[in-house]
């Protein structure tokens, strides 16, 4: 599963829970998650030194 995969599935599952739970969940709540899935993105870029692009590879290769 590529990076580009990853994103679209979390995109999935982000409107499926906003399908689901409506009178719960906030946009916000859903921002908040998607803003924390862009921070594990950085992390990985932040501790492994290597570039979206390099992650990417990575990602496709598995």
């Amino acid at each position: 599963m590529n990076l580009d995969q990853l994103e679209g599935k979390f995109k999935e599952v982000k409107g499926k829970f906003k399908q689901k739970y409506a009178e719960h969940i906030s946009e916000d709540d859903l921002q908040y998650s998607e803003g924390k899935f862009d921070e594990m993105l950085g992390k990985l870029q932040e501790k492994t030194g290597k570039t979206k692009e390099q992650l990417k590879e990575e990602i496709d290769n598995m």
